[in-house]
């Protein structure tokens, strides 16, 4: 099966500006997703899609392509992500006759990842009937068990009233947090539909201390206390 590393790194973060190339631990943050990629065993290329010359600057000399820079209108605060991965694919087609079985997506926002999480993400991928393998953590919190909304008058209401009495956490059905630590899914999947959930879908668990999601400046101080708490 043939497979393409896809790190996707816009130039405008919000939450913390300069995030795709901040050091950590003397690393660019992209270059954590890159240097991950490159361990691996079984992929073709390692292609980086961003709107940002200094982006490109970095991704190169960590070793990774960038063959195109991502159109501006893939480039906005609410350009879907699934699109731009739709445009990585065509564009390795149409230009360079690359054909290609699925993608590995590698997001600069989880840093803590190991090598080990992406392959079982790929052998689960390869082993089982599904569209796409996604990575979960077991989640802190529950919408089954004390989590309100407020309706329309501002009254506070169960999200998910249950059908029996619970009283405790731990009788409500496990559920899970989505993270960023990989996706692997069918190229063809992802030309043909517009997201995820639209297929077959498995997981892979991923301890919390590996799923950190950097969006902000406090999300980066947990990771660096997370590496500094790291065996030498």
């Amino acid at each position: 099966m043939k497979y393409v590393v896809l790190i996707c790194a816009r130039g405008g973060s919000k939450g913390l500006p300069g995030k795709n190339i901040r050091s950590l631990d003397g690393v660019p943050l992209i270059g954590w997703s890159i240097n991950a990629a490159k361990a691996l065993d079984n992929i073709s290329r390692i292609i980086v899609s961003t709107d940002s010359a200094e982006i490109v600057q970095v991704a190169k000399e960590h070793g990774a392509e960038v063959p195109f820079m991502r159109p501006d209108y893939l480039a906005q605060d609410n350009s879907p992500e699934w699109l731009v991965w739709r445009h990585a694919i065509n564009y390795l087609e149409e230009n360079d006759r690359e054909a290609i079985d699925a993608l590995i997506v590698l997001p600069v926002t989880a840093p803590l990842r190991s090598v080990g999480d992406i392959n079982a993400c790929i052998d689960l991928f390869e082993s089982e009937d599904v569209d796409s393998v996604i990575t979960v953590s077991e989640a802190s919190r529950s919408p089954y068990f004390n989590m309100i909304h407020n309706n329309k008058d501002g009254y506070s209401l169960l999200v998910i009233p249950p059908k029996d009495r619970i009283t405790r956490r731990q009788d409500v059905p496990k559920v899970y947090d989505m993270t960023t630590v990989t996706y692997v899914v069918n190229a063809d999947f992802i030309k043909n539909h517009d997201g995820i959930f639209e297929g077959r879908v498995k997981s892979v668990t991923i301890p919390r201390e590996r799923a950190i999601d950097i969006d902000n400046l406090m999300d980066f101080k947990i990771a660096e206390c997370l590496l500094s708490q790291k065996d030498p």
